[in-house]
């Protein structure tokens, strides 16, 4: 293990694990690296999504209600 790495428990789900354990095999990879791979973009998704949040923070906000009765006037439903 190296210096910068920390050891968790995780409990995955019987099917995910077999699943992750046939995917490693299969990758020559091990499952660590699986798992850091997908909390890394995992985390990154959630990145992105908050930058577009914060560049959309001062946008006007629309009510549901407003949305649905325009989208009938325009006959979008």
């Amino acid at each position: 293990m190296k210096a910068t790495q920390k050891r968790a428990t995780v409990y995955l789900d019987s099917q995910l694990h077999r699943a992750l354990r046939l995917k490693a095999v299969e990758t020559e990879r091990s499952v660590s690296d699986i798992i850091n791979e997908a909390v890394r973009q995992s985390l990154a998704d959630d990145a992105a999504d908050l930058a577009v949040i914060e560049e959309r923070a001062h946008e006007p906000w629309l009510r549901f209600e407003d949305v649905v009765k325009d989208m009938k006037k325009r006959g979008l439903l």
